[in-house]
Protein backbone atom coordinates (compact mmCIF):
# COMPACT_ATOMS: atom_id res chain seq x y z
CA UNK A 1 0.00 0.00 0.00
CA UNK A 2 1.39 3.25 -0.66
CA UNK A 3 0.37 6.76 1.96
CA UNK A 4 1.21 10.15 2.49
CA UNK A 5 1.43 11.56 5.60
CA UNK A 6 2.58 14.92 7.60
CA UNK A 7 5.79 14.98 9.74
CA UNK A 8 6.68 17.43 11.86
CA UNK A 9 10.85 18.15 11.81
CA UNK A 10 11.42 20.14 14.77
CA UNK A 11 15.47 21.24 14.98
CA UNK A 12 17.41 19.94 18.25
CA UNK A 13 18.92 22.14 21.01
CA UNK A 14 22.04 19.57 20.26
CA UNK A 15 22.31 19.94 16.49
CA UNK A 16 19.83 17.54 14.46
CA UNK A 17 15.97 17.46 14.20
CA UNK A 18 13.65 15.75 15.98
CA UNK A 19 10.90 13.79 14.16
CA UNK A 20 6.88 13.59 15.38
CA UNK A 21 4.02 12.41 13.25
CA UNK A 22 1.47 14.73 14.24
CA UNK A 23 -1.20 11.35 12.96
CA UNK A 24 1.12 8.68 14.50
CA UNK A 25 1.66 10.02 18.41
CA UNK A 26 4.15 7.06 19.17
CA UNK A 27 6.27 7.26 16.37
CA UNK A 28 9.50 9.72 17.55
CA UNK A 29 13.02 9.53 15.59
CA UNK A 30 15.70 11.82 14.93
CA UNK A 31 18.53 12.48 11.96
CA UNK A 32 21.68 14.57 11.96
CA UNK A 33 20.86 16.78 9.20
CA UNK A 34 17.75 17.21 7.30
CA UNK A 35 18.59 14.59 4.26
CA UNK A 36 19.05 12.32 7.54
CA UNK A 37 15.87 13.25 9.52
CA UNK A 38 13.83 12.57 5.81
CA UNK A 39 15.60 9.37 5.73
CA UNK A 40 14.88 8.07 9.64
CA UNK A 41 10.89 10.03 9.03
CA UNK A 42 10.22 7.57 5.88
CA UNK A 43 11.48 4.18 7.51
CA UNK A 44 9.76 5.02 10.91
CA UNK A 45 6.65 5.69 8.88
CA UNK A 46 7.23 2.11 6.77
CA UNK A 47 7.73 0.17 9.40
CA UNK A 48 4.84 1.21 11.60
CA UNK A 49 2.52 0.45 8.74
CA UNK A 50 3.88 -2.49 8.16
CA UNK A 51 3.45 -3.81 11.13
CA UNK A 52 -0.11 -2.37 11.33
CA UNK A 53 -0.69 -4.35 8.09
CA UNK A 54 0.37 -7.46 9.24
CA UNK A 55 -1.73 -7.34 12.94
CA UNK A 56 -5.03 -5.61 10.52
CA UNK A 57 -4.31 -2.76 12.58
CA UNK A 58 -6.35 0.41 12.15
CA UNK A 59 -4.52 3.06 10.40
CA UNK A 60 -5.40 6.42 10.79
CA UNK A 61 -6.60 8.89 7.60
CA UNK A 62 -3.65 11.52 7.15
CA UNK A 63 -4.46 14.83 8.71
CA UNK A 64 -4.77 17.75 6.18
CA UNK A 65 -1.22 19.27 6.35
CA UNK A 66 -3.65 22.94 6.64
CA UNK A 67 -5.10 21.63 9.73
CA UNK A 68 -1.64 21.88 11.14
CA UNK A 69 -0.09 24.45 13.55
CA UNK A 70 3.41 24.26 13.84
CA UNK A 71 6.03 26.27 16.01
CA UNK A 72 7.43 28.77 13.63
CA UNK A 73 11.01 26.94 13.78
CA UNK A 74 9.07 23.98 12.65
CA UNK A 75 9.75 22.63 9.18
CA UNK A 76 6.29 20.45 8.27
CA UNK A 77 6.86 18.10 5.35
CA UNK A 78 5.14 15.02 4.09
CA UNK A 79 6.44 11.85 3.63
CA UNK A 80 5.61 9.51 1.67
CA UNK A 81 5.43 4.95 2.24
CA UNK A 82 5.03 2.55 0.09
CA UNK A 83 4.93 -0.78 2.40
CA UNK A 84 5.25 -3.00 -0.70
CA UNK A 85 8.34 -1.75 -1.27
CA UNK A 86 9.38 -1.75 1.89
CA UNK A 87 8.77 -5.39 2.72
CA UNK A 88 10.75 -6.50 -0.57
CA UNK A 89 14.12 -4.52 1.13
CA UNK A 90 13.13 -5.42 4.50
CA UNK A 91 11.38 -8.51 4.71
CA UNK A 92 13.84 -11.24 3.23
CA UNK A 93 12.67 -14.37 5.21
CA UNK A 94 12.73 -17.31 3.29
CA UNK A 95 9.17 -19.10 3.67
CA UNK A 96 8.60 -23.08 3.02
CA UNK A 97 6.29 -23.87 0.81
CA UNK A 98 4.92 -27.61 -0.18
CA UNK A 99 4.51 -28.30 -3.39
CA UNK A 100 3.42 -30.83 -5.78
CA UNK A 101 4.75 -31.67 -9.38
CA UNK A 102 4.49 -34.73 -11.62
CA UNK A 103 7.32 -37.55 -10.89
CA UNK A 104 8.40 -37.16 -14.23
CA UNK A 105 9.08 -33.14 -14.30
CA UNK A 106 11.09 -33.82 -10.70
CA UNK A 107 13.51 -36.98 -12.14
CA UNK A 108 14.09 -33.66 -15.41
CA UNK A 109 14.60 -30.90 -13.06
CA UNK A 110 17.08 -33.33 -10.40
CA UNK A 111 18.96 -34.49 -14.06
CA UNK A 112 19.55 -30.90 -14.94
CA UNK A 113 20.73 -29.64 -11.47
CA UNK A 114 17.06 -27.31 -11.16
CA UNK A 115 17.02 -25.08 -8.11
CA UNK A 116 13.80 -25.43 -7.79
CA UNK A 117 13.12 -22.36 -5.35
CA UNK A 118 14.88 -19.96 -7.40
CA UNK A 119 12.64 -21.40 -10.18
CA UNK A 120 9.38 -20.36 -7.63
CA UNK A 121 10.76 -17.11 -7.02
CA UNK A 122 11.50 -16.20 -10.69
CA UNK A 123 7.92 -17.71 -12.21
CA UNK A 124 5.94 -16.17 -9.21
CA UNK A 125 7.80 -12.70 -10.15
CA UNK A 126 6.54 -13.25 -13.29
CA UNK A 127 3.03 -14.07 -12.80
CA UNK A 128 3.25 -11.45 -10.07
CA UNK A 129 5.10 -8.69 -12.71
CA UNK A 130 7.14 -7.52 -9.85
CA UNK A 131 11.38 -7.76 -9.55
CA UNK A 132 13.33 -8.39 -7.40
CA UNK A 133 13.78 -4.82 -6.27
CA UNK A 134 11.07 -2.97 -8.15
CA UNK A 135 7.73 -3.78 -9.67
CA UNK A 136 7.92 -3.79 -13.17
Amino acid sequence: MKYIYPVVFTHAEEGGYLISFPDFPHIHTDGESLADAFSMAEDALNLWLWHAEEKSKEIPVPTNPRDLAIADDDILALIKADTAEYRKHNDTQAVKKTLSIPRWLDTLAKESNVNFSNVLQNALMNELNVSEGHPK
